[in-house]
């Protein structure tokens, strides 16, 4: 069936010689957009409700367990970007190993992790700006911040900020990769910087006390009128699938492949150095945060109902240090910047290989000459998401952008098993260790933390799914250059 068609390697290395891409990013630019992506707002306020309804102190563990299940993907990933280094990410790979319906699922898919994920970060920007601003005494109206279906006056509304944040990541963008990455790497340097503070200044203010235990026996809590198991070894793993949601991001490195001067080395680098980094940093807030102030405090009902919102923030303003509450809100306003900036770079790269395939328009695919970037692309793709985050209540999908990574990185395990049966003797720059155990382990976990997900979710999303393959047979399959080839 030519459904099944696989995209044979030797067209993906065809696509790169011809590619309009200027190839400007170094191994450690890779590996800042990969940070710059996995390390956004939530390592301010997952920490909180990871400690308080999980796991206790040792949310640390979770941490560990967390980044060692995305350590599988990750090494897949590392395989795939060795072979074939070009932009498109688990599309691509599926593309070239599976078949054209499960890479166009893929890439339908990625959309829920891309462009919703930009929706929901640039919603949270604009809360961070607004709690900004009020920092300094100043507040927006609440029309001009609030999306109308979430808006309770009576009038137009919408939400300013989140549009217009949006609107300046695509200028930056579309001057070209080089001045993005090197915007990017600024916003990796200060937001890494701030999280060092926190852990540096932190550690001075930490009770040992609130370590003890550092696992706490199991018990039942409630969160959001549903009682779970917390605490215990149950506790931290449910913790490890609840805070799992602030690594992904690093699959982000491999849709810059075409952009990437050697990418066949620096990809794989920059992949796992992006998520070892992460995982060191978030491991080390985490013990100073529950060192800072007992989990069972950040109790939306107890005695500081605030810290479970900004957890960080208030344990400093606790110990007395409420000045550093500045410092974190400016760095998470600042650090979401390079999250939304990465996120849609991703996107419209997923879209560049999809058109470069003919699975959808050809406006996708045309490069700007002077910038070497996919410029229409961009706006066409800013443009759409700006507008759903300013008019959308886009809470609810924030489940479904995990279901769309979850997806991708199952697909990539099982993608990269196949293609070393299929052809064993590709040149491989980066081999995954001891593959079957690997590739199992990974398809395993995710599959697991998919069927975690909240049951809206999983039926948004493969309803998402089913409009794509409805697309696929209208549109995709008659104008793919393979069914045009045969």
């Amino acid at each position: 069936m030519s459904i099944w068609r696989v995209k044979p390697v030797s067209a993906f290395e065809a696509d790169m010689k011809k590619s309009q891409l200027k190839r400007v990013l170094g191994k450690w630019s890779l590996t800042a957009i990969g940070v710059g992506a996995i390390i956004g707002g939530g390592i301010f306020v997952l920490t909180g409700t990871g400690a308080y309804y999980h796991a206790g102190p040792a949310l640390a563990i979770s941490f560990i367990i967390a980044g060692i299940a995305c350590v599988f993907a990750a090494l897949c990933y590392s395989e795939f970007a060795s072979i074939l280094p070009v932009e498109g990410s688990a599309y691509a790979y599926a593309y070239g190993t599976i078949g054209e319906i499960f890479a166009w699922i893929i890439g339908w898919g990625l959309i829920l992790e891309y462009a919703m994920g930009s929706m929901t970060v640039a919603v949270s920007w604009s809360g961070y700006f607004n709690k900004l601003l009020k920092l300094f005494g100043l507040e927006l109206p609440t029309w001009l911040t609030t999306d109308p279906a979430s808006y309770t006056g009576e009038g137009f509304s919408m939400n300013l900020p989140a549009f217009l944040i949006v609107l300046f990541v695509i200028s930056i963008l579309i001057k070209g990769t080089s001045s993005a990455a090197k915007a990017n790497n600024l916003i990796v340097i200060l937001k890494v910087s701030a999280i060092l503070f926190v852990i540096i200044a932190g550690a001075f203010f930490i009770n040992t006390d609130n370590w003890d235990p550092f696992i706490p026996a199991a018990t039942q809590i409630v969160e959001k009128e549903t009682t779970h198991n917390a605490y215990g070894v149950a506790g931290i793993i449910s913790g490890a699938a609840a805070i799992f949601f602030a690594y992904v991001g690093f699959d982000a490195v491999s849709t810059q492949a075409g952009e990437a001067i050697n990418p066949k080395k620096d990809l794989p680098f920059a992949i796992i150095a992006s998520l070892l980094i992460c995982t060191i940093l978030y491991i080390l807030v985490s013990l100073v945060l529950t060192g800072m102030m007992n989990y069972q405090d950040f109790d939306p009902l107890g005695k500081y109902p605030e810290a479970i919102k900004a957890p960080v923030a208030y344990a400093f303003d606790i110990a007395g240090q409420g000045w550093a509450g500045f410092i974190i809100t400016i760095a998470a306003t600042v650090g979401l910047i390079s999250v939304l900036m990465v996120m849609i770079m991703g996107q419209s790269r997923i879209f560049l290989g999809m058109s470069k395939d003919g699975l959808i328009p050809s406006v996708f695919s045309k490069i700007n000459p002077i910038s070497g970037t996919p410029q229409t692309n961009l706006m066409i793709l800013g443009g759409f998401i700006a507008v759903v985050a300013a008019f959308t209540p886009i809470s609810k999908l924030a489940d479904m952008t995990s279901f769309g990574t979850l997806f991708a990185f199952t697909m990539v395990c099982i993608a990269v098993w196949i293609l070393r049966v299929k052809q064993p003797n590709l040149t491989r720059t980066f081999k995954v260790p001891a593959l079957p155990v690997i590739a199992v382990l990974g398809i395993l976990i995710n599959t697991y933390l998919m069927f975690n997900l909240s049951k809206e979710a999983q039926i948004l999303s493969l309803g998402w799914l089913a409009i794509g393959v409805v697309v696929y047979f209208l549109y995709g399959k008659r104008n793919s250059k393979l069914e045009k080839h045969e």
